[in-house]
């Protein structure tokens, strides 16, 4: 593309384009349609410049303008009850549920991980030697030890909203830095498969470990599920780098960017009620089984509310980006 004959072509459209958004009265309606046919080819010459010869003053002053014109043309739209609605039956459930296939070999290749090194860490006593002193890991592993006493060692909702908290963080930093080709995803993961693999070590070498289960079943289901979506998602998110398909690099990134950020937050409500059940329920005086039954009802009920709403959402093409209206134009990219 010659960039400067393309401008010369155009300049008067973007010149008129924004005298009109200048108008301090109310526009007529042959006014108002013009602006409308303006503003779809500002937005097509704005993708044709960035994806064939992107300027950087030219793009920054196309953009402003075709943000103003989008502005005028759809009006300022607030949030309301339905678009919570929308998101919690529709575009929440629909991106987990098509991000399955990332997310749960996800979960199967990192629950081999922790249980490969729980059985590493418990079967070898150099190991355990190499992580503690013997009188910290009897402290560790004794009945009414460390292990057990850390879930009751806070007040019930001062820990459950530090738990969400730093279990949030973790989840958005997947979703986040799986930019970066999911590489600081794959190392998240393995901090906290290690965590649990040397917990869970450490108890079966004293042959506790039904204790350390019934422990973490609770609330670990549902919060490992939640790290995973998001670490499954980061990853995803990464190969789109590699690999976005027939999008085009940005195009794809945007949605599924997107999609991600959207999901950060979906999941931190799937954490609060994790969270809630490791404050509340881990170190309550419920029988384990009790306990336990808590854990998988919930982690249940997610993967129920996954596979039945997101799927139907799915299958009628929501994907967990924002609205078709809501979202830039882009020009079509051959396949």
């Amino acid at each position: 593309m010659d960039l400067d004959v393309f401008v010369s072509a155009h300049r008067a459209e973007w010149d008129r384009l924004d005298a009109l958004l200048r108008r301090h009265r109310r526009l007529t309606g042959a006014e108002a349609d013009e602006l409308v046919t303006l503003y779809q080819r500002t937005a097509t010459h704005l993708s044709l410049i960035q994806s064939s010869a992107p300027d950087p003053q030219l793009t920054g002053r196309l953009s402003q303008l075709v943000a103003r014109a989008r502005s005028a043309v759809t009006g300022t739209r607030r949030a309301s009850w339905r678009d919570v609605t929308r998101f919690l039956t529709q575009g929440f459930p629909a991106a987990v549920y098509r991000s399955r296939h990332w997310w749960v070999p996800t979960a199967l290749v990192s629950t081999v991980v922790a249980a490969l090194l729980g059985w590493w860490i418990g079967t070898h006593p150099e190991v355990q030697a190499s992580i503690a002193a013997p009188d910290e890991l009897r402290e560790l592993t004794r009945p009414g030890g460390r292990y057990e006493t850390y879930y009751s060692s806070h007040p019930a909702a001062a820990f459950a909203a530090q738990v969400w908290t730093n279990n949030a963080q973790a989840a958005a930093m997947c979703l986040v830095l799986g930019v970066f080709l999911g590489l600081p995803v794959l190392w998240i993961l393995f901090q906290n498969m290690l965590n649990l693999g040397v917990g869970a070590g450490l108890m079966s070498s004293v042959g506790r470990l039904d204790t350390f289960l019934g422990l973490v079943l609770p609330h670990g289901l549902l919060e490992l599920t939640a790290v995973f979506v998001a670490a499954g998602t980061g990853l995803r998110l990464g190969w789109t780098v590699i690999d976005p398909g027939p999008r085009s690099r940005r195009t794809a990134l945007a949605e599924e960017g997107r999609a991600a950020i959207a999901m950060a937050i979906g999941l931190a409500l799937v954490l609060f009620v994790s969270g809630a059940i490791e404050g509340f329920v881990t170190p309550s005086g419920l029988p384990t089984w009790a306990r336990v039954a808590i854990g998988v009802t919930a982690e249940l009920a997610f993967l129920t509310y996954v596979h039945v709403l997101g799927g139907r959402a799915a299958r009628a093409g929501e994907t967990g980006d924002l609205q078709a209206a809501e979202r830039s134009a882009t020009v079509p990219t051959a396949a």
